[in-house]
């Protein structure tokens, strides 16, 4: 029998978008606060501010331009390119509002990775940033995105229309477009609101199509575990990235709760902030975890606000949960698990499992939510037998866009609406859920993951490379970093040939998919079918056999 939430179901509407359950339902913070107690979006770096109220205002005015003067229809997709912004959920709630769909993507992004965000989500409207305008006005051109479907999200630059004019455009509008609304028969878990790239369990990016129900879904089953006092949230976290999505742009409207925005990180800028607004639960990735407890910039701030870390993305180990009980005694410790897959959390901790007691475990069941574990061959475990985490509930997503097959193996396993997660996985007796190891291949560096297929097919490009396997190996500051085992044309491998492949990977792809470390190799263990045997790989490091290897002491400083 699959494991069931102990939580109560949430009462889920299927029948509204996102943006009318936010702004115009009993749900609202809206109806049942006066402006003067709503909160918002808040830029740290410049104290701008866009209230909860005058979002909705602003999104009304954005989405009649779009429809009225720039043709976005139901279905269109929209991308977003841009850093941590206000006017990033702004461009977001106004797309959804019309129907339309957002797709996020990272401002990291180089020409090439930004092209195929594009093509793959068939976008065909573009936000973006004056910083980031080189590398997207050039995308948009290769995908076929003319230049007056660019625009900017903030501030001003000759040739392409701002946010500003778009704004004053719908404004003039003596009639605004309404809302979306479902007809009848036609369901919310049915309506794509969202594209957020994934690798999944293997293989390429891939866009994974986000319902407005999974979003509803996901914000109810945490909003059931979240502490009333839980009213500021650091949006450190990139908007792109399915966390931020969920749970610094939406959820936080649900709770009324003032979201703080950095735009980039460093160590100072988000102390700074933390300090200065007093916030009080700090919602991170274990690389800045790590960093909380080892960088002694941390001690020049008087952090004794601060009552609980909250931490995701990424596996978190016993070390730092143990660094941060000691650094900071009078805190507590949440985390979730999940995967865009799964909008996010399949788990997470409920209040009276905060206690680092609990941390290394992943948390119980969301509400409304069931898990199978089962043994390689579909056979399903019991309490503490760990075996591949299946995941059945509300907030799962509806698959891949225009991937029909990845989409059957990652989805409704069975035929009984099951996600498998690729992680391996045991339920306790207490109903908390440890994760034991991860089946799947995806390298997660700083939470993101990267596919090591991608960095296979770039390398296998290189003139000198004969074949190659990518797999993570621990980084202290990242969690994670590729590692490339390559076999050369011609045999052998130097340092020379070492920092020639690493540059070669870094003119190419986004800094998180460098290669920390190049290991020359005979030969690629594989399957007879020729699968690679990364185990192998793996083994070979820990029995100390080892060719030579080239390390990037670079990449840590540069991240």
């Amino acid at each position: 029998m699959p494991f069931k939430s102990t939580q109560p179901d949430i009462d889920l509407p299927t029948n509204i978008t996102t943006w009318t359950w936010l702004f115009n339902s009993p749900a609202s913070p809206l109806s049942k606060n006066p402006p003067s107690q709503l909160a918002g979006y808040t830029n740290v770096h410049t104290s701008s501010r866009i209230p909860y109220n005058l979002v909705k205002t602003h999104t009304t005015h954005l989405s009649t331009a779009l429809v009225k003067h720039h043709g976005l229809r139901k279905g269109d997709v929209v991308a977003l390119f841009s850093p941590n912004t206000p006017w990033y959920p702004v461009a977001m709630l106004a797309v959804n509002r019309v129907a339309g769909i957002v797709s996020g993507a990272s401002p990291a992004y180089n020409v090439e990775e930004m092209t195929y965000a594009l093509k793959t989500g068939r976008a065909k409207f573009l936000f973006t940033v004056e910083s980031c305008m080189g590398i997207a006005a050039e995308a948009a051109e290769k995908a076929g995105i003319s230049r007056d479907r660019v625009f900017l999200l903030e501030g001003k630059l000759q040739g392409f229309t701002s946010m500003e004019e778009l704004l004053e455009q719908g404004k003039r509008e003596k009639q605004q477009v309404e809302e979306y609304k479902l007809k009848e028969g036609e369901r919310n878990g049915d309506l794509c609101g969202f594209l957020s790239f994934s690798s999944g369990t293997t293989g390429l990016p891939k866009a994974v199509m986000i319902s407005h129900q999974n979003v509803i879904a996901q914000c109810l089953q945490i909003a059931q575990i979240t502490p009333s006092t839980h009213r500021k949230i650091l949006a450190v976290l990139p908007a792109f990235h399915i966390t931020g999505l969920v749970h610094a742009l939406h959820l936080p409207i649900l709770l009324n709760a003032e979201v703080y925005m950095l735009s980039s990180f460093t160590m100072k800028s988000m102390l700074d902030t933390v300090v200065r607004y007093k916030i009080g639960e700090l919602l991170l990735v274990p690389p800045i975890l790590i960093r909380l407890v080892r960088d002694p910039i941390v001690d020049q701030y008087d952090l004794s606000f601060v009552t609980r870390f909250s931490s995701g993305a990424a596996p978190l180990s016993e070390e730092i949960i143990q660094l941060l009980k000691k650094k900071f005694p009078n805190t507590g410790f949440k985390q979730g698990y999940g995967m865009t897959e799964s909008c996010s959390c399949i788990t997470a901790h409920p209040p009276e499992k905060y206690d680092y007691e609990h941390a290394h475990k992943v948390g119980s069941i969301c509400a409304s939510t069931e898990v199978k574990i089962i043994d390689e061959d579909g056979k399903e475990l019991g309490v503490n037998q760990p075996g591949e985490l299946l995941a059945r509930g509300p907030q799962i997503t509806m698959g891949y866009l225009g991937n029909e097959k990845a989409t059957r193996e990652t989805f409704n396993i069975d035929g009984e609406g099951w996600l498998r997660t690729g992680d391996q996985a045991m339920v306790g007796e207490d109903g908390m859920v440890t994760i034991t190891d991860r089946i799947k291949e995806m390298i997660k560096v700083k939470g993101i993951g990267v596919a090591p297929a991608e960095l296979e097919d770039l390398l296998l490009g290189h003139e000198k490379v004969e074949d190659v396997a990518v797999l993570g190996i621990a980084d202290e500051w990242a969690g994670e970093r590729p590692k490339a085992f390559v076999v050369l044309k011609r045999g052998g491998g130097d340092e020379v040939v070492g920092r020639e492949i690493m540059a070669y990977v870094r003119e190419r792809k986004v800094r998180h998919k460098w290669v920390k470390e190049v290991e020359f190799v005979e030969e690629i263990p594989k399957s007879a079918s020729g699968k690679i045997l990364r185990r192998v790989l793996r083994d070979m490091a820990k029995s100390g056999k080892r060719g030579t290897v080239v390390r990037d002491e670079e990449v840590k400083a540069k991240l």
